[in-house]
């Protein structure tokens, strides 16, 4: 693997119009898990090659548990209503092979919104219903003093507690240096996924490049993630990476199409 930087993977924003949307993210973390690429090989299209590292002398791929809080979701080119809802993106790290661009795969994920039938009904996508409960609490350094969150869902419930303290880093073994990780696991802008009818589907986001800071898992419990074979219970508390931030912006480029 070599060495990438955020000034080569940098691009413009693309322009808004349409029903792209736009969102503040609260709560935004990243919990990665360095598995055997086998767990993950039937989970994946062909069509994508995973992404892996070496982690103890052994191969593993990566895969992500993303938990965020839309503050504002709502039109990007045009006055409309605000949406308030908590969202949980599971997804795999790979490159595509048609193209070499690193991008995601997604498992699934979990809106906290009615509006949930919109993707997953009309757009097809692996997107499912759970209700999601936040208590997050920032201190004046910035730093989080509380963070809490439970899922209830019947594609998977799950709990998350994670923990921060001043001086906390951790070294991403496997990548070339701290930014190529960085690059990797913050800021794929492109996801594929298979869609509810069979095929191929993708959709594109863009965002600033992160500033995320590491935490701690003190507790964790992806039903999802031991359900797919993934990840078991007693590891899912020992992530590979933890990384949070307080509030970010997204831009969501829709409707999503065919790959």
């Amino acid at each position: 693997m070599k060495p990438v930087r955020f000034a080569a993977v940098a691009r413009p924003k693309p322009q808004p119009s349409g029903i792209d949307v736009v969102s503040t993210l609260l709560h935004f973390a990243i919990i990665t898990y360095a598995v055997p690429p086998e767990r993950l090989r039937p989970l994946v299209h062909e069509r994508f090659e995973l992404l892996t590292i070496e982690v103890n002398g052994e191969r593993r791929a990566l895969v992500s548990v993303v938990p965020f809080q839309e503050l504002d979701f709502r039109l990007a080119a045009y006055p409309s209503p605000q949406f308030r809802f908590g969202q949980t993106n599971y997804r795999v790290y790979v490159t595509d092979r048609s193209t070499g661009q690193p991008c995601v795969w997604f498992l699934g994920s979990l809106l906290d919104s009615v509006t949930v039938m919109i993707p997953r009904y009309i757009w097809k996508l692996p997107w499912h219903y759970g209700q999601m409960r936040f208590d997050c609490r920032l201190g004046a350094d910035g730093l989080y003093s509380h963070y809490a969150i439970r899922t209830r869902s019947a594609w998977g419930s799950a709990a998350l507690e994670l923990r921060q303290g001043t001086g906390l880093f951790q070294q991403h073994g496997g990548f070339p240096d701290e930014e190529t990780a960085l690059v990797y696991l913050t800021h794929p802008l492109s996801g594929y996924y298979t869609r509810r009818d069979g095929q191929l589907g993708s959709y594109s986001i863009w965002h600033d490049k992160l500033e995320m800071q590491s935490a701690e898992v003190v507790a964790a419990r992806f039903e999802a993630l031991e359900r797919l074979g993934v990840a078991s219970f007693e590891e899912q508390c020992r992530p590979y990476s933890a990384l949070v931030q307080a509030q970010t912006e997204f831009t969501i480029y829709l409707p999503p199409g065919l790959a």
